[in-house]
């Protein structure tokens, strides 16, 4: 709380406003990396300090601590690949055609956010938040495993390999884009999109007689 003029409190917003030139996302990118370099243990709160010249004192006015970066960064991730996921569960259509929108959708997240794709890949459930982000991509491996066997059900997915298999070949294929992707080369987010829906779909439609 504040007090205004009249002497009387005055509620004050929700998030921190941050001090003038350091503000959340700047903030969340070199953490980000420092937890992808160096693991969330061998990150501290003083080192993060240092990589940003600012005091740790300046970092709490954004945030309560480490684990909350953690937080925050891996569902700058999340969030993108869920709301990819909802958006293709309104969709009607046969499934093949819905599993093809949220594999480009989710080439799409990743290139986009792509630091903290990275970073959600390489969490191994040490942390309370990383056991968190473990769990929410179990669940949209699900998603994904689900629209296989509707497809495969449909006809539409050729049936001599396991679905589950089909899903995780998917989003395998998908996720080895950290391993090279650049942001700044010659391929763009709808590019990359665009060629990996047609290696992956060309590969596992069922050929039409």
């Amino acid at each position: 709380m504040t007090t205004a003029e009249n002497g009387k409190p005055r509620a004050t917003t929700g998030r921190r406003r941050g001090r003038p030139g350091y503000d959340l996302d700047s903030l969340l990118q070199v953490a980000a990396r420092l937890f992808y370099e160096r693991g969330y243990d061998g990150t501290s709160m003083d080192e993060l300090a240092r990589k940003l010249g600012i005091t740790k004192s300046a970092i709490y006015h954004h945030v309560s601590g480490k684990e909350e970066l953690l937080r925050l960064a891996v569902d700058r991730a999340l969030d993108g690949l869920f709301a990819v996921a909802d958006e293709t569960e309104r969709l009607d259509g046969r499934a093949i055609d819905k599993l093809e929108h949220l594999v480009r959708g989710s080439v799409l997240v990743l290139s986009e956010r792509l630091l903290y794709v990275t970073l959600l890949l390489r969490v191994r459930g040490n942390t309370k938040v990383e056991r968190a982000a473990l769990a929410k991509r179990r669940e949209f491996d699900h998603i994904v495993a689900r629209l296989v066997a509707q497809a495969e059900a449909e006809g539409d997915i050729r049936p001599d390999v396991d679905p589950a298999i089909t899903a995780r070949l998917l989003f395998g294929m998908v996720n080895s884009l950290i391993e090279w992707y650049k942001p700044r080369s010659n391929t763009n987010s709808a590019a990359l999109a665009d060629a990996v829906t047609k290696v992956a779909f060309d590969g596992i439609r069922q050929p039409r007689v």
